[in-house]
């Protein structure tokens, strides 16, 4: 471990401007919405940006458990800023202007430091660290994030067969449409096809799927007992700005880009031209390195400390949380991206968003 390591502590400021919002609430309750839309995009627009690659030796830095650890302390952070959420609204005595931002506040807290840090500890092997991903999914009702963006999202990433691809001239209003909907269905035709390759039942208890759907019930239960209905209806909606958090993550990660098909129908093999990729710092650091997704998905195993920067990838000219905003306006986005497509991706992409 490198001192300069110790930057990733940065990233829990997040937890920290949503905590301070829930506790001082009144004009504080967004929290996290000021950190990460506010205070961020205005530091990218003043910080260089770095490419450097990861320092000292790659395999004994991808084993640091340090790095491993700032991944799992979330956990009870992220379920301990839920429950003391809870309670304020159990309280009760808050304006409609509180409710909004501290819904707002706790949402973006699920995407950003639960969706994408299950996102990251998903693709891992072992039993601990996939049990690891469903608690911090749980919360934001992605739990099936995790087969359809494995087994899914990264074989077909950049093709017109992925929901989470969003295509040219594609507002990100049609696709979270798209994106949602086709996600949560893949996943169970996914799950499916698993289970008849091993020769199991689909209507059984080895389907993940209706595990997921389970949990989520008792999760949903538990809320509802525990505190009351009022606190679910709230939970379930700071879940989904959650979700559609991750699924902008999603349409610019990979707007407009495209897979060429070879001659024999397959696609050609995914590499480091298929993600947009940003090397703002704050950003960097704030998504544990989300931000470096060509790499991600050249290859999908890379724990974040070690993922690297290619000149070849597509480069987005700002930061992930300043075009996020960005994507919120669809004439502005589209004007300030699509002249960055590489130069095939925008015939090939003309030629899709008209079908």
């Amino acid at each position: 471990m490198h001192f300069s390591d110790s930057k990733y502590l940065i990233a829990y400021l997040g937890p920290i401007f949503c905590w301070a919002g829930l506790y001082f609430q009144s004009y504080a309750s967004p929290g996290m919405f000021y950190l990460a839309f506010v205070i961020i995009p205005i530091l990218e627009l003043i910080l260089p940006d770095s490419s450097e690659d990861p320092p000292g030796d790659e395999s004994k830095r991808a084993r640091s458990f340090f790095f491993d650890a700032l991944l799992y302390l979330h956990i009870p952070i992220v379920y301990g800023i839920l429950v003391y959420y809870f309670e304020i609204l159990t309280a009760g005595g808050l304006s409609w202007a509180e409710h909004l931002g501290l819904v707002f506040n706790v949402g973006i807290l699920l995407g950003a430091m639960g969706i994408n840090i299950g996102h990251e500890l998903g693709h891992r092997p072992s039993t601990l660290d996939k049990i690891a991903s469903q608690l911090l999914l749980l919360p934001a009702h992605y739990l099936h994030f995790q087969i359809e963006h494995n087994l899914g999202h990264h074989k077909h990433v950049a093709t017109p067969e992925d929901p989470s691809t969003a295509r040219r001239s594609e507002s990100l209003y049609a696709f979270w449409l798209r994106s949602v909907s086709g996600v949560y269905t893949k996943a169970w035709e996914i799950e499916a096809m698993v289970l008849k390759r091993r020769g199991l039942s689909v209507l059984s208890w080895h389907n993940r799927m209706i595990r997921f759907t389970g949990m989520h019930l008792i999760y949903y239960i538990l809320i509802a007992v525990i505190w009351s209905p009022f606190v679910l209806l709230m939970a379930v909606i700071a879940g989904v700005i959650g979700f559609l958090l991750l699924e902008t993550v999603n349409y610019i990660e990979h707007y407009g880009l495209l897979r060429h098909k070879l001659a024999s129908g397959r696609y050609e093999p995914v590499d480091i031209r298929h993600s947009w990729n940003s090397n703002h710092p704050m950003g960097r650091i704030m998504l544990f390195e989300l931000t470096r997704h060509a790499d991600h998905h050249f290859k999908a195993q890379r724990p974040y400390q070690i993922l690297r920067h290619y000149e070849e990838s597509p480069q987005l000219p700002m930061g992930y949380p300043a075009a996020m905003l960005l994507s919120l306006i669809p004439p502005l986005w589209f004007r300030a991206i699509d002249t960055h497509l590489p130069s095939e991706d925008r015939g090939r992409g003309e030629a899709i968003s008209a079908v």
